[in-house]
């Protein structure tokens, strides 16, 4: 699939991302994902990401099941690749040791290998009840780059030529490898986690810019740095990239959240919309597990976001980074 043939996918503002269909940190039941996304169809969201690594398969199972009855040329449907689901004897009776509340009894390996690629989808494409996927992506391949970049993404290509597959690429949550996949690998679309959002704009120097060169589209998820920018009180244990966020960047979030305020703007809703500003970006993807995530995600695309606030939240967030690299120093 050409860049070209992909910009007419019907990829909504806003997509649903699957990881809590997985029981990601708590269980979710089958009720609450059916309800999730009959609330994201009724309010126009037409993309939804999920993959294997999302409880053992099981928001795959449950992606799937959900939209079974929705016509199928009407959303866009991506997973992902590289981790292979085995049976896991020793695990039995365990609960996966990965953050998601689900039975130990399969393991991932990694396996970015033709065969291993080319098992993925089809198992993938079981479990999600299509016959196509329309966007697959290779799911963090920080650690096998050379695995990943010749035999992963030809795997990939295979597929795509084939019609299993529509569009190919990569999902991270870094922005310097995805920008070696666009120069070197022929894909049509990438998935930025953390990577453009408020507080780190580390797409910005190379990534974004390679997109529009080539044509690739930019998906971003993780807008809100594990929770950072997740509310308009930041408090002092909030998380940025899964870990205790630095005292600089809550006090960084905080003037963002005062900014905001001034303007009547919560800071939720400038993270979300803040990528979207961005003419590669075509979707902003937010976890999901209740309507009420849906309702509220929905709203803070829709809020009414003044420019001269862009203006000072841009200028905050080039002062912000501008110290922290002299205090690296």
């Amino acid at each position: 699939m050409t860049a070209t043939r992909l910009s007419r996918l019907p990829l909504t503002p806003l997509g649903v991302g699957g990881a809590q269909f997985g029981n990601l940190f708590r269980e979710t039941t089958d009720e609450e994902t059916a309800a999730a996304v009959d609330a994201a169809w009724e309010r126009g969201i037409r993309y939804f990401d999920t993959a294997p690594h999302y409880g053992l398969g099981l928001s795959e199972r449950r992606m799937g099941a959900v939209l079974r009855n929705r016509p199928r040329n009407e959303y866009v449907l991506s997973t992902k690749a590289g981790r292979l689901l085995v049976d896991n004897p020793a695990g039995r009776g365990a609960l996966d040791d990965d953050g998601f509340i689900v039975p130990a009894a399969t393991k991932r390996v990694w396996d970015f290998s033709r065969d291993g690629i080319r098992r993925s989808i089809d198992e993938s494409l079981e479990r999600l009840g299509v016959d196509r996927i329309d966007i697959a992506y290779l799911h963090d391949p920080d650690e096998h780059w050379k695995a990943a970049s010749t035999t992963g993404i030809e795997a990939l290509r295979e597929l795509r030529d084939e019609g299993v597959v529509g569009a190919i690429g990569v999902g991270m949550n870094q922005a310097e490898m995805p920008a070696a996949f666009i120069r070197q690998c022929d894909i049509d679309i990438v998935m930025i986690a953390g990577r453009y959002t408020l507080l780190d704009r580390t797409a910005e120097r190379e990534l974004l810019p390679l997109a529009l060169e080539y044509d690739v589209a930019v998906v971003a998820a993780g807008v809100y740095n594990s929770g950072l920018l997740s509310s308009s009180v930041v408090p002092e244990d909030a998380r940025f990239n899964y870990a205790q966020a630095p005292q600089t960047l809550i006090e960084g979030a905080r003037d963002m959240a005062d900014l905001c305020r001034e303007y009547g703007v919560a800071l939720p809703d400038a993270a979300v919309q803040f990528a979207l500003r961005h003419p590669a970006v075509r979707s902003v993807v937010l976890g999901a597990r209740t309507v009420d995530h849906i309702v509220s995600g929905v709203d803070r695309v829709e809020a009414e976001i003044p420019g001269e606030l862009w203006e000072r939240l841009d200028a905050r967030a080039a002062a912000l980074a501008a110290a922290t690299e002299a205090a690296g120093r």
